[in-house]
């Protein structure tokens, strides 16, 4: 069995942290996976399409606090 470098209370606070705060931890994974994707797999074609998603989005998000002003 290879040796762990993280100590066990390490891996048991992580593991707490982890089911304390499920939401942000979603977050933080899907996006790292945004981010890879982007960087490593994205064809000019999907980044055509992310950008505009990416543009609408910032439009709602800008109407949006238009609304609550």
């Amino acid at each position: 069995m290879p040796k762990l470098k993280t100590s066990k209370a390490q891996r048991l606070a992580s593991e707490k942290w982890k089911k304390k705060n499920i939401g942000k931890n979603r977050y933080i994974n899907e996006r790292s996976s945004a981010r890879s994707f982007i960087r490593s797999k994205a064809s000019l074609e999907d980044l055509a399409e992310l950008k505009e998603l990416i543009e609408t989005q910032i439009s709602r998000i800008l109407q949006k606090q238009q609304k609550e002003l």
